[in-house]
């Protein structure tokens, strides 16, 4: 059989991807710069931004100024053919913030999470709220990214564990598609805010890195390239149940009424361990985040030199755990405990962990400090979209 006639269908295909890619990561650009960054040339370029202006992805979004002649026009995408959402669910709070198809966000609301209440129920109502907020009809939203603090099966999309939400266990996002009647990817807080550090925070360059998330619970997520390494039920990561020196091994439960895993290496940085931890110090604070801060930031005296270096060694018996096996370049201490520590508590447990196994990361405080979960959860979201919108037909 003759292939021929399909190439120049495919080289359209390949030069109109090249040309969305470009202005969905560039923003609006010229003709000739298309045609520079693509390397097609001047007149293919025009051609492929005429028959993207003809489907109307593509707008023509202003003006070129402070060149000689005529100003140049400038292209962008369209940003009215499609909408995104993306949610942060946590026990205590969900926030979900809903953007056009270029990233930028449209509306944003942060509601109480009730577990008696049913998820499918409780994401219809921010649904509701978020596209009348940005005047858009919900069949508009062409994608939705919701991230949870639990374990999702990458081959079946089950939630098979969410900490401490039993209501968001088993096959939510089937349920939520049905009742939303919009595309829906559920997958773990961790996984996502890695997603916004390779991205946009301190991983932006560097290829392997694991970031390490230390807050009410520790959890982490080990990125290779641009592929998340998610385990074969979705179960890596899971630090909580991680076994480390000087904490008791877990029997797989945990303590529903503190929210705690109740040994491993739970016990050891959990928030509430952290907390007593700063006690024990004679610092005082609110919760865990602000005692670290305090600290880090030299604002609690002596104490806190003692406190963060005992919380580092904590730490640091993790990140070994992990770097022993993966040998990653580059270790970031995300949410809330782990930014709050800053350059202070990330340069004590890069230390702590060199004296304990032969890799030699960087370990950095996360660059991301305005909900992580949430941008990651877009920036999945915003890649779905312009999938179905730009290339379903190529």
């Amino acid at each position: 059989m003759n292939a021929k006639p399909g190439r120049p269908r495919l080289l359209r295909e390949l030069n109109d991807r090249a040309a969305l890619e470009l202005l969905g990561s560039s923003g609006a650009l010229t003709r000739a710069q298309v045609s520079e960054m693509t390397g097609l040339s001047k007149v293919t370029a025009n051609h492929v931004l005429s028959r993207l202006e003809e489907r109307g992805v593509v707008v023509r979004a202003g003006l070129q100024e402070g060149g000689r002649g005529p100003n140049a026009v400038l292209y962008g995408l369209n940003p009215s053919c499609g909408h995104v959402i993306g949610v942060e669910v946590y026990m205590d709070t969900t926030t979900a913030v809903l953007a056009d198809i270029t990233g930028r966000v449209l509306a944003e609301t942060t509601v109480p999470t009730a577990a008696a209440v049913d998820p499918a129920e409780a994401m219809q109502a921010i649904v509701e709220r978020l596209t009348r907020a940005a005047r858009i009809e919900p069949a508009q939203v062409r994608a939705c990214v919701i991230g949870l603090p639990g374990v999702i099966d990458p081959g079946t999309s089950l939630v098979r564990f969410c900490y401490d939400m039993p209501g968001w266990c088993g096959d939510v996002r089937e349920v939520l598609h049905r009742r939303l009647r919009l595309p829906v990817t559920i997958d773990n807080d961790v996984n996502l805010a890695a997603i916004a550090e390779r991205a946009l925070g301190a991983a932006s360059d560097v290829r392997n890195f694991v970031l390490v998330w230390i807050g009410r619970g520790p959890g982490s997520a080990v990125m290779v390239g641009d592929q998340l390494l998610r385990g074969t039920v979705g179960a890596a990561g899971e630090l909580g149940w991680m076994p480390v020196p000087g904490a008791a091994v877990s029997d797989g439960g945990f303590d529903r009424s503190s929210h705690e895993v109740g040994a491993a290496f739970q016990s050891l940085v959990g928030w509430r361990a952290v907390q007593e931890l700063a006690e024990r110090h004679g610092i005082a604070a609110e919760d865990a985040a602000q005692s670290v801060a305090g600290a880090a930031g030299g604002r609690v005296g002596e104490a806190g030199a003692g406190f963060l270096d005992e919380l580092a060694r904590r730490i640091a018996l993790g990140v070994a755990s992990i770097c022993a096996v993966l040998d990653p370049e580059l270790v970031v201490l995300g949410s809330h405990v782990g930014s709050a520590g800053g350059d202070e508590l990330a340069g004590r447990v890069q230390q702590a962990v060199a004296r304990m196994c032969l890799a030699r990361p960087r370990v950095e405080a996360s660059a991301i400090l305005d909900r992580p979960v949430v941008r990651g959860a877009l920036l999945v979201a915003v890649e779905q979209a312009r999938e179905r919108v730009f290339f379903a037909d190529l």
